[in-house]
């Protein structure tokens, strides 16, 4: 129960962000209107997807240190989950865009961004699938694998603001703070932001534990 206590507590926090994100009243702003109500959702797919791709080269770098494969299978368990997060802020993304900039697909620069730095990480999953020796699967992916985090740090903060962007906060649109969001707003989005965040970590952890027992079964570790 002790060790569980963070896992009740993002349950607690999704049901919360899903109820009042859904149904408790959302600031009326020009052209956004109801969609507001999207930032719960894809927004910290995006916090949670650079957290957790964060982690994974903080143990791709600790594999590389040590050679210990406990921690290649954190990276890789961790960039899975993360690529997840990715895959659904695109398609939340997507889904708000429709509403907002009356297309799915604008060819906005931080879109097309997001769609090349996905595409950096599956290159990652089919590095590691193509190659047959564990120790060198693990050295080269990991090495890969810091690589395209910068990259796709990169393409998501830095280029998008050099140039013209529908998103907030880029090419000289004003970010949501500039919007003067309520205190309501605020309290689901920060939540919304944590709550998405250790479901993520905990859908991870779950699978590094699978890792572990296929490393062990197969006498790896």
């Amino acid at each position: 129960m002790r060790k569980s206590w963070w896992k009740y507590l993002t349950v607690s926090k999704l049901l919360y962000v899903i109820v009042a994100g859904l149904l408790f009243d959302a600031p009326r702003l020009n052209i956004l209107n109801e969609t507001i109500r999207a930032l719960h959702f894809h927004v910290p797919m995006w916090f949670g997807m650079v957290l957790l791709l964060l982690l994974s080269i903080i143990y791709a770098i600790k594999y590389l240190i040590s050679g210990n494969l406990k921690h290649d299978a954190m990276s890789v368990e961790f960039a899975n989950v993360g690529i997840v997060f990715g895959l659904l802020g695109i398609f939340t993304g997507m889904i708000w865009a429709t509403y907002t900039w009356n297309s799915p697909w604008s060819n906005d620069p931080k879109q097309n961004s997001a769609a090349i730095g996905l595409l950096i990480y599956f290159a990652y999953i089919i590095l590691r699938g193509s190659i047959e020796d564990k120790m060198t699967k693990a050295r080269v992916s990991s090495v890969y694998n810091v690589i395209a985090f910068f990259a796709l740090i990169a393409l998501l903060f830095i280029l998008p603001r050099l140039t013209d962007s529908l998103h907030p906060g880029n090419g000289g649109n004003p970010g949501f703070n500039a919007y003067d969001l309520d205190n309501e707003l605020r309290k689901v989005f920060y939540t919304a932001v944590l709550g998405w965040t250790m479901f993520g970590f905990w859908v991870a952890t779950l699978r590094i534990r699978l890792k572990f027992i296929e490393l062990k079964r197969n006498e790896y570790i």
